[in-house]
């Protein structure tokens, strides 16, 4: 009899299917946390307080979002070309040939007399003529925004603060209003008559009359109240003379503006 083949039969292994690792997901970030480290630190800086007699009396505190902010050269130098572009008039006018005075005959014959034609005597070649593209009513004015001219500001007071040209007074409000009598306050400070360039702050010009009249005649010291400070002229002088309320004055008229 013939024989029965076996029947062979093969095991499959079935694959069993990988699990999916699902890694946990970050905590989300929160924003206010995210504000709060972006935002720079706020505090204040200690600085001597001198009176009219040239001695140290107290401490005053600056801001430092005013007197440590970061200096930003370039920033300082757009600043200054800026109001210097401002304080241009741009009202310089020259006539041309046709708006200078005189006679538009012509001045001689075409032919014949062996010169150059001519037809005018108001062309720009004859003395009293007109000018040929000469200077003309114009706008210097630039325009600079608000949030970067404040910020050159504080980058020049924290330049000035750093380099040590920065000081405090306190009483200068109630001296005489007399030079001579301001001329001896500024020399107790250790400012020279002939190498001083002192810019005194004040915290507003209706208050301050008797200050305005002893400074105002002395050479190299220039009077300007806080809302008015600006670039060029804290860059421009040697050091900067802040009167003790003249502080809260600047952080009323910038910061809270700011904010």
């Amino acid at each position: 009899m013939p024989r029965q083949a076996k029947k062979v039969t093969k095991k499959v292994e079935v694959k069993k299917p990988l699990k999916r690792v699902v890694k946990p997901i970050a905590k989300p970030v929160k924003v206010a946390s995210v504000k709060a480290e972006m935002k720079p630190a706020r505090g204040t800086l200690k600085a001597d307080v001198y009176d009219i007699r040239g001695k140290v009396i107290e401490k005053a505190d600056l801001p430092k979002e005013i007197f440590a902010a970061k200096v930003n050269d370039q920033l300082m130098a757009q600043a200054v070309r800026v109001y210097l572009a401002n304080q241009r008039r741009g009202t310089v006018s020259t006539k041309t040939r046709g708006e200078v005075k005189g006679s538009s005959a012509k001045i001689y014959r075409q032919k014949g007399t062996g010169r150059a034609r001519h037809g005018s005597k108001r062309a720009p070649i004859f003395v009293k003529g007109g000018l040929v593209f000469g200077p003309k009513p114009r706008d210097y004015s630039l325009s600079f925004p608000k949030k970067m001219k404040r910020a050159a500001l504080f980058s020049s007071l924290t330049a000035k603060n750093n380099n040590g040209e920065v000081k405090i007074i306190k009483g200068l409000e109630k001296i005489e209003p007399k030079t001579k009598v301001a001329s001896l306050v500024f020399e107790k400070l250790g400012f020279d008559n002939k190498k001083r360039k002192v810019l005194l702050v004040t915290a507003s010009v209706k208050d301050l009359e008797n200050v305005q009249r002893a400074a105002r005649n002395l050479k190299g010291v220039e009077i300007l109240s806080a809302n008015m400070l600006n670039t060029y002229q804290v860059l421009e002088s040697r050091t900067i003379l802040l009167m003790r309320d003249a502080i809260e004055s600047i952080e009323n008229t910038f910061l809270k503006e700011k904010n």
